[in-house]
């Protein structure tokens, strides 16, 4: 049995063969060890990658042995390095800014004015969740998670009272800013650079976004104890690096160059990314001769989290190989079986289990054929959904390893229906806007 892909090439459907249950099996084996990485201690990268290469490595095999036409399965790779390359190289360069950003001492700056603003625990909670929702649509989530909680820990290293809800306001507020933005996330980049939408259609998911995580938030705050955090007396005040608002402004451009880029000159966002690193290291030469300043730029690059990119490469090459080997052909007749607006709810709460990365993935690669709104839908549902549990998302991953001990799957569970309400909350703004008042682009 065969599947028509691009260019009048056939793949053999090998959901229906043996052979192709055990890949099945390989990936869910190797999902294990993704999810299980706490437990084993093997870091997610290594067996995401191991599964996504060994993966195509045996469907090679497998063609080859059969004397199987390869048309298929070149056009296969062709669009699977395209797809990859444009997330990794997009990805490598946002993380190389922020790099560049602690280098010079930006964040350092921000944690100094939170530390020293003499808030309250609750004044706290509010403003570290405002600012991971509205830095994340540019920083994206995980990067956005990882310096607010690292501002957490500086603030208050015991009262776990205050921390717990804190973290998890943290993770909610990014990813919930994550969502409607198109690099704010893996998930809605991905879901761009498809072509699922235009920029300014994720725009529109702002109203559910900000809603859903506020109720989210006002529920958590209800935990958040009186009092406040002591000041750390004498510290030596902290300024930014020569450079520093130059490189923010350079940012800013850059993101601009690769929405501008994408929207009106059909180039990858990766493209306009890029350009943008090459305005960073010029102007970091720039320094150097002229004001002797090095921020080091090349250090930055190297201090890229590798891990985090090869996770990405290994499990969109992983998914990448179960669409080639027909199964979400099948997994996308779920769309026509049932409305797809249940259908793109069950995606979010299967996020929270699996990790929305892939479950995106899954369903960008299946394409089933839904309109603009449902494509929207999805896209806030895998983006918020990842919340519903601690490893849901990239976001959630990162703040267990920074809080170890204090931020836990046990306690995020705790108050995980707080953040159940939020995501229905999101749901339903979604609805009255897009299916009842029509309040969206219709191409």
């Amino acid at each position: 049995m065969t599947k028509a892909v691009e260019g009048g090439a056939h793949a053999v459907d090998l959901a229906v063969e043996p052979f192709g249950w055990l890949l099945l099996a390989i990936f869910i084996v190797g999902y294990y060890f993704i999810a299980a990485e706490e437990k084993y201690h093997i870091n997610k990268a290594k067996p995401a990658l191991f599964t996504g290469t060994f993966m195509f490595m045996l469907l090679g095999g497998y063609y080859a042995y059969n004397g199987l036409d390869f048309s298929a399965f070149d056009i296969e790779i062709a669009h699977l390095i395209l797809e990859i390359a444009e997330i990794f190289f997009f990805l490598f360069v946002a993380m190389t800014f922020i790099e560049a950003l602690i280098e010079r001492n930006v964040f350092d700056a921000l944690k100094e004015k939170l530390i020293n603003s003499g808030y309250n625990y609750k004044k706290l909670f509010w403003v570290t969740g405002i600012l991971a929702f509205f830095i994340s649509p540019i920083a994206d989530n995980l990067t956005t998670a990882l310096i607010l909680s690292t501002v957490l820990i500086t603030i208050e290293r015991d009262n776990k009272a205050f921390l717990v809800p804190a973290a998890i306001n943290i993770v909610v507020a990014a990813n919930a800013g994550g969502a409607w933005s198109p690099f704010g996330d893996i998930t809605t980049l991905m879901a761009w650079s498809a072509g699922k939408g235009h920029f300014v259609d994720f725009l529109f998911l702002f109203p559910a976004s900000i809603v859903g995580w506020s109720i989210t938030a006002f529920f958590l705050s209800r935990f958040v104890p009186e009092g406040q955090p002591e000041k750390i007396e004498g510290a030596e005040a902290v300024k930014i690096h020569k450079g520093g608002k130059v490189i923010i402004f350079l940012g800013v451009f850059t993101i601009a160059s690769a929405v501008f880029g994408k929207q009106l000159m059909h180039l990858p966002p990766m493209w306009g990314m890029l350009f943008g690193l090459s305005l960073l290291q010029l102007y970091a030469y720039r320094l150097k001769k002229y004001h002797d300043h090095d921020i080091q730029i090349y250090k930055s690059v190297s201090k890229v989290e590798n891990d985090t990119l090869l996770f990405f490469f290994g499990i969109l090459a992983a998914v990448g190989a179960l669409h080639f080997a027909g199964f979400l052909g099948h997994a996308v007749q779920l769309y026509t079986m049932f409305d797809p607006t249940y259908v793109n709810i069950g995606v979010g709460f299967l996020s929270a289990i699996v990790d929305n990365v892939p479950v995106m993935s899954a369903v960008l690669k299946a394409s089933p054929d839904i309109p603009l709104a449902q494509w929207m839908l999805v896209t806030l549902t895998a983006g918020v959904g990842g919340s519903m549990i601690s490893f849901g998302s990239a976001a959630g991953v990162g703040v267990m390893g920074k809080l170890k001990g204090i931020y836990t799957f046990g306690v995020h569970m705790k108050y995980s229906w707080t953040i159940v309400i939020g995501y229905f909350v999101s749901v339903s703004i979604w609805y009255v806007q897009y299916e009842i008042l029509g309040l969206y682009i219709q191409y």
